[in-house]
């Protein structure tokens, strides 16, 4: 049975691992039979407000003022109270990494939202990244959480997508020396050299049902790959 370690960043899309990206990727876990072990870092972030439309591209990411929620705690509405400090994981436990998206993982897991290209990745996603890598096991990521992982591994020319090749994000992760592919919301990049396995979700698709949809090849995409690799 495979197991794999899910790295949280919040619950909300706006502020933290998007809700839809989570259950799709755990629920397509769950379907083959594996398990799977939630994780997230422990911390503070700024709340940013979810239940007004954002239309204009300057309010998006705006925080409540003074309101501030744990990460830990606030991802472990998702995973059911099962759930692990990052300080926790050892790649030696699981078969793979996995990373829903959200924008907790440009604000939470990294700085990405505040700096750019200037980004930081913290401490303990950064080791876990590298640590799954050195280990020689694959790493999954949707949405924006491929960009976090392509400033920890785009020296090694990893290939991943982040929706287009030409949104800001992905002219970001080519400077860190990433190969970017474009992908459909349901399409899967699989990098089966560096074992790195990305889907856009909700960098382009505009359905619920594109999410699971993409979440499912992903997880599938690294099904095959495993398969490929026991050869």
């Amino acid at each position: 049975m495979k197991k794999i370690a899910v790295i949280l960043s919040g619950c909300g899309n706006r502020d933290g691992s998007e809700l839809q990206e989570s259950l799709g990727l755990l629920l397509a876990i769950d379907r083959r039979g594996w398990q799977y072990q939630c994780f997230a870092p422990e911390g503070y972030f700024e709340v940013v407000p979810h239940v007004d439309v954002v239309d204009d591209e300057e309010d998006e990411g705006k925080v409540v003022d003074i309101e501030q929620r744990d990460i830990f705690v606030e991802s472990a509405r998702i995973a059911r109270g099962n759930i692990k400090p990052l300080d926790e994981f050892r790649i030696a436990d699981f078969d793979a990494l996995a990373f829903p998206g959200g924008m907790g993982a440009a604000r939470n897991l990294s700085t990405y939202a505040f700096d750019g290209p200037q980004m930081t990745v913290i401490d303990g996603v950064t080791d876990a990244i590298l640590e799954t890598y050195r280990a020689k096991k694959p790493i999954m990521a949707m949405c924006i959480a491929p960009i976090v992982v392509a400033k920890v591994l785009g020296k090694y020319g990893v290939g991943l997508t982040l929706g287009t090749d030409d949104n800001t994000a992905a002219k970001v992760a080519k400077g860190f020396g990433c190969r970017i592919e474009a992908c459909k919301p349901t399409e899967v990049c699989v990098d089966d050299i560096n074992r790195v396995v990305t889907t856009p979700a909700y960098m382009v698709a505009t359905h619920i049902s594109e999410i699971f949809d993409g979440a499912e090849n992903m997880v599938a995409a690294f099904e095959k790959l495993q398969s490929v690799e026991s050869i």
